[in-house]
């Protein structure tokens, strides 16, 4: 089934680079770019309702790659009913002590929703095995059983899509520094953060052995560079839309109905407690 018109095609990378891509996406562009997409993300969120359809998305990256933005521009206008964003703590020692995938299965979609994982299962893959929270021996043990675990997921029903955003070294660094000084973004900004930033490389490895085991048919990855987080934003939500066959449901447009009349109704002198307003 295909879309409606809205999302743009995305274009094929020549040779690697980005094509007119490289260029900075100015802030109106996007807002009407977005806006768009939105509406289409809305009529995505009432097809999946209706076809009671079983939907799984995957953000991973490095710390800085701009995962939190591209779920904000996704959610920020549908229904959290339906597109449910799953941001898991550290576990608990009950959950230590548990089949590793457990705490993640109890998050997985119903029909009719859409669950976004904002880090998922991959942390064994990623932070756990280059921060050492397990060992050698769990993380090649997970990249071993995952993409059978996938795979029973997928052939249970379940769309599963999984974007990895890559950031530079150099943009990486300047958002990072940009976290320091500014009281809006303190919290982004962790201990686990600064020792994942000092090993770099070590990521990359991780990623790599990541992609070669658990890159398959069923379940690849989609790859988004980041360094520009507002076509990020817009390519990501562009290719979801594409991922996930939807058509727009008719429907009749509404009409307020009149309000009742007051019949004898008066307001209260009751001592209200306003919130002040300021001049601001």
């Amino acid at each position: 089934m295909a879309t409606t018109k809205g999302p743009k095609k995305a274009k094929e990378p020549k040779n690697g680079e980005g094509d007119d891509a490289s260029a900075p996406l100015g802030g109106k562009d996007y807002e009407r770019e977005l806006e768009k997409l939105h509406g289409e993300l809305v009529k995505l969120q009432l097809w999946v309702v209706a076809k009671g359809l079983k939907v799984v998305v995957v953000f991973e990256g490095r710390d800085g790659a701009g995962k939190g933005g591209v779920i904000k521009a996704i959610t920020e206008r549908v229904s959290p009913r339906v597109y449910r964003v799953v941001a898991l703590p550290a576990p608990t020692e009950r959950e230590k002590s548990q089949m590793y995938i457990q705490r993640y299965i109890r998050h997985m979609p119903a029909a009719g929703e859409i669950a976004i994982f904002d880090r998922s299962w991959y942390n064994r893959a990623g932070v756990e095995r280059v921060l050492e929270f397990c060992t050698n021996e769990q993380a090649e043990r997970f990249l071993e059983v995952t993409p059978e675990f996938e795979k029973a997921m997928v052939e249970s029903g379940v769309q599963l899509i999984k974007y990895w955003l890559e950031v530079s070294e150099e943009e990486q660094t300047r958002r990072l520094e940009a976290r320091i000084d500014d009281p809006r973004k303190i919290w982004k900004l962790s201990p686990m953060d600064l020792k994942s930033y000092n090993r770099w490389y070590d990521y990359s490895r991780a990623r790599d052995d990541m992609f070669k085991a658990t890159d398959t048919p069923w379940a690849p990855w989609h790859v988004v560079r980041s360094d520009d987080k507002r076509r990020a934003r817009l390519n990501v939500i562009s290719h979801l839309l594409a991922r996930i066959p939807y058509k727009e449901l008719p429907r009749e447009k509404p009409d307020l109905p009149k309000r009742q009349k007051p019949h004898g109704y008066v307001e209260p002198d009751y001592p209200y407690k306003f919130v002040p307003e300021l001049n601001w």
